[in-house]
């Protein structure tokens, strides 16, 4: 029987990535219970992801570039879900911050992996497949939160339900990134070519800018979504987790379609549209006075976020300065710091005011992304390159 094609097992290697981790976000708030801590505090423990991404992002991009981004993948499936199951089992909030720093530090590797791979496919086969490929990654968190919110709803308790979402998970995931062909997106190297670990170029930096205000939404989105409707709109528990889901739903259905927009209308053109709807959603959610205009505010954000990130990365790994690996890991460096920056943000304006105002500042930031949309470019496909071409050891 012939293996699946490297797009579609790209793909499904991107959907299982986050639905572990999705099946954490919806007992943030039970964790919070728990461990009695307000606002601020629980901000303060959420930076322990993006701190273990960030810390391991400087190492991540030349070791992926060294040991191609196969095994990254691999290796990094590992060790993720062994290390998604520690936050649900904290019993104060430094060994919550310690959990998912180690869980960020995991997640760093395969998420990195994963962006090259799709990147080397791109090339290999002349096909835009990275925004669809984020968009089967949307699906898989939103079906980990609603898995989530059901273990939940069924009284499971969080340490027993993460782990047990992993442990499913883990072994289709290891056979599916198995069968991933060897690839590499590396430009051949020149003379002129800098060091992974020189500092990013001029346009580089313009399309990190680009992404920082979209993934800060996306960071607020995961962190805040729940805790929103609970607290400002009395939502019951059976419906905090909807927001987030609802949120995942939107961001993938953008995410399916953007390569087909990207087409149409330029990468540039589509980043302006959605853009825009984003900032339009943001409005809506902090206007919103009740759970079904929230939860459409929610959709609105999710579409409009929806192909930042993806477009950011065919565009970083289009640079010809330096290798793919390292300037996409620099590109996820701060693409994280945005998650580090929106949640402690959102919890501390919360803390002051009210998390409304909280959830509104998340409208400047969008406003920059939308003014650095030019920076995107388009990468033109290989010339000659067949989408439906066969590579070298896929059936």
């Amino acid at each position: 029987m012939p293996l699946p094609s490297p797009q579609r097992l790209t793909m499904l290697v991107f959907f299982l990535q986050p639905v572990a981790f999705g099946s954490w976000l919806p007992r943030i708030p039970d964790v919070q219970q728990a461990l009695g801590l307000g606002p601020a505090g629980l901000a303060l423990a959420l930076l322990g992801l993006p701190c273990g991404t960030l810390l391991t992002l400087p190492f991540a991009g030349p070791l992926v570039g060294r040991i191609g981004p196969r095994m990254a993948i691999l290796a990094g499936f590992v060790l993720y879900s062994l290390a998604v199951s520690l936050p649900a089992l904290a019993t104060d909030p430094a060994m919550l911050f310690v959990a998912l720093a180690l869980a960020g530090s995991t997640i760093s590797f395969v998420e990195l992996g994963l962006n090259v791979q799709a990147d080397a496919v791109e090339k290999a086969t002349g096909s835009d497949i990275m925004t669809t490929s984020h968009g089967f990654w949307s699906v898989g968190i939103m079906v980990g939160s609603l898995i989530g919110s059901g273990l939940a709803g069924l009284g499971i308790e969080a340490q027993w339900a993460i782990p047990l979402v992993a442990v499913v998970v883990l072994p289709v995931a290891l056979v599916a990134s198995t069968a991933l062909p060897v690839l590499s997106a590396e430009a051949p190297a020149s003379e002129d070519q800098r060091s992974a670990w020189a500092l990013p170029s001029w346009a580089l930096l313009g399309i990190c800018a680009f992404v920082f205000g979209i993934t800060m939404t996306e960071g607020a989105m995961a962190d805040w979504s729940a805790i929103f409707l609970r607290d400002v709109l009395g939502a019951e528990a059976g419906m905090v987790g909807l927001g987030y889901s609802v949120f995942a739903m939107m961001v993938a259905a953008g995410r399916f379609g953007g390569d087909t927009l990207k087409k149409r209308f330029g990468a540039v053109n589509t980043a302006r549209i959605c853009g825009t709807l984003a900032m339009i959603g943001a409005a809506m959610l902090f206007l919103a006075p009740t759970t079904p205009i929230a939860l459409l505010g929610f959709a609105i954000i999710g579409l409009g976020v929806s192909v930042g990130f993806p477009l950011a990365v065919t565009a970083a790994a289009g640079l010809t300065d330096r290798s793919a690996s390292a300037n996409v890991a620099v590109l996820s460096f701060v693409a994280l710091l945005g998650f580090l920056v929106g949640p402690p943000v959102i919890g501390l304006v919360a803390e002051q005011f009210n998390m409304r105002l909280g959830i509104a500042c998340l409208v400047p930031v969008l406003l920059v992304s939308l003014l650095l949309t030019g920076r995107l470019r388009t990468r033109s496909a290989r010339p000659g390159a067949n989408p439906e071409a066969e590579i070298p050891g896929v059936l």
